[in-house]
């Protein structure tokens, strides 16, 4: 009886591997857990053991290929003591003249103990989180391996060059392992972790890929191949606890990227440290003690010691020396900014208008108002007067509510006015949008903006926020600018920056020094669409609104 086996799913989201080295000939008889394989994954090198022990029939691939995931590794015959214990196929199976794929059960959707089967390891698969988004970077893992979690309970926060949001698990059950360490990128439709759940979920509704198919297809090519039908054999004493394919390797260290970074982290040379997991696997805690240890140690020996000038700073790895070059990868939110603003700036021709403000008129209306808006649990800002006044201005000209096509052919004119506004979120910038403001009073723009700005800091924007702006206010003054140029939010017409409020003296009428409250404001425009004077023009009403706030009562519905 011939027998298939599969290589099994490595972890890491990893699905092929480079063969580096048979350890085994064929025709060579070898033992149960004899190492048969070295392979090189883009996390480590780790060697392949037997499932059991026999003659090996045919190696599959040659030093230099790439091996895929559940495909098959090699065939052999085992002897038949060894298979006899194993076999869970009929009785009536004519096991003799069939040959047999053995499916090393993986964390996808595998029977975990023969004495308790009604537990089954599913695979959660990274779900399509939309707008194009390929792979994300994971944030924080809220919960640990072994952990019992519940239904749409959160289990990881994850950042995307949109936002970081956070995925919920989709059945009841114990956290069987993480496959990505934070910090890690995650691609979508991979598995991100894996679940221990009572009887297992209906495959066919389950998000889990596994459905049979690495085996169905083994099978499939065996009886194109041989004309011969194949049986799935699971051997549970290949279950995930049991069976660990990565082995110590003489000379390699054998530990998880997680393991490897917190080492990086602290300076430690992992070839110093005693692994105390299974086969002389380093465990994170056993790098942190490590580094416990000797932080303990340094503190007895500097207290027992004469410092030199130096000695701190050569024992403090968080020390910058001069000429120091730190490099990071560009990613999440900063390199969705980095890529929309080039597309900004190299495709749309950007011209300003700046103008000054008098704000005291706002400043005493909004000081009228705030009480009654504290009453109601929200936080009267400028903002709100600012967004809604520039909706009653779009109305008198939709040129700056308008979108011009990427071969700009055509110009569409949105009726809705979306108005996004900047938010210095802890992942970024990021710019949510409120939308149908026409539509909404003062009350409802502030109390829709207060709870976007908690989200956007939280750096956990709905989606809905985030597309669809038509036009963008950037308050560069909440921090302490002036003035500034700001960069239109691509595909949108038009963006302005307010700057913070001055006191500062001005001439009136009668040519009267008077200190006046000013902002400084500055639109840019797309110079497709918008011509200086419709600009100039726009900004004229907008600010009437702001400066006499009164006049924005006519038009409220």
């Amino acid at each position: 009886m011939t027998i298939e086996f599969i290589l099994p799913d490595i972890g890491e989201g990893i699905v092929e591997c480079e063969l580096l080295e048979w350890l085994v000939s064929e025709g060579e008889h070898i033992e149960e857990d004899q190492p048969v394989a070295e392979v090189m994954t883009d996390k480590a090198t780790v060697q392949i053991p037997a499932m059991h022990a026999g003659v090996v029939n045919k190696l599959h691939y040659a030093v230099g290929d790439i091996a895929k995931v559940h495909a098959p590794l090699f065939s052999m015959t085992p002897d038949a003591t060894d298979i006899a214990h194993n076999e869970q196929a009929p009785a009536d199976a004519a096991v003799d003249t069939t040959d047999v794929v053995v499916d090393l059960p993986t964390s996808t959707s595998t029977s975990t103990s023969n004495a308790n089967a009604n537990k089954q390891v599913e695979d959660f698969i990274l779900p399509d989180i939309g707008e194009g988004i390929v792979e994300c970077e994971i944030v924080k893992w809220n919960v640990s391996e072994g952990d019992v979690i519940e239904e749409d309970q959160a289990v990881v926060e994850v950042m995307t060059d949109k936002a970081v949001v956070e995925i919920p698990a989709k059945n009841a059950g114990t956290v069987h392992r993480l496959y990505y360490a934070q910090g890690d990128i995650a691609k979508v439709h991979s598995a991100l972790f894996s679940l221990e759940v009572e009887g297992g979920t209906d495959q066919s509704e389950s998000h889990s890929t596994y459905q049979g198919t690495s085996a169905e297809k083994a099978r499939s090519s065996e009886a194109t191949t041989k004309q011969q039908t194949s049986t799935t054999v699971e051997l549970s004493k290949f279950k995930e606890g049991e069976f660990e394919p990565p082995v110590a390797i003489p000379g390699k260290v054998l530990a998880s990227p997680a393991v490897r970074r917190v080492a990086r982290e602290n300076n430690i040379d992992l070839n110093t440290v005693k692994g105390s997991g299974k086969k002389g696997r380093i465990l994170k805690t056993d790098v942190i003690n490590l580094d416990s240890n000797s932080n303990e140690a340094s503190k007895e020996q500097a207290a027992h010691s004469t410092p030199t000038p130096n000695a701190s700073a050569k024992r403090d790895i968080n020390t910058i020396t001069p000429g120091d070059v730190r490099t990071e990868k560009v990613r999440g939110i900063q390199a969705a900014m980095a890529k929309q603003m080039s597309a900004s700036v190299y495709t749309i021709p950007h011209f300003t208008v700046s103008d000054e403000l008098v704000m005291d008129s706002l400043m005493a209306l909004r000081k009228l108002l705030k009480p009654e808006f504290e009453a109601k649990n929200i936080k009267l800002s400028f903002m709100p007067f600012f967004v809604k006044a520039m909706s009653l201005a779009l109305n008198e000209f939709p040129a700056i509510n308008s979108q011009l096509n990427e071969d700009a052919t055509e110009i569409s004119y949105f009726s809705d006015h979306n108005i996004g506004f900047a938010v210095d979120s802890k992942i970024g910038l990021l710019v949510p949008n409120i939308k149908r403001v026409q539509d909404l009073s003062l009350l409802d723009i502030a109390e829709q903006m207060q709870d976007i700005i908690e989200q956007a800091r939280a750096g956990r924007v709905a989606g809905e926020h985030l597309k669809g702006g038509t036009i963008s206010i950037s308050n560069i003054g909440a921090i302490g600018g002036i003035t500034a140029t700001p960069v239109i939010n691509k595909p949108e017409a038009a963006i302005v920056a307010l700057g913070k409020t001055q006191k500062l003296p001005r001439f009136d009428e009668e040519g009267n020094v008077s200190a006046q409250h000013i902002m400084a404001v500055n639109w840019s425009g797309d110079h497709r669409i918008i011509d200086g004077a419709t600009m100039v023009r726009f900004n004229n009403l907008w600010m009437s609104y702001l400066t006499q706030p009164e006049k924005m009562l006519m038009h409220l519905r």
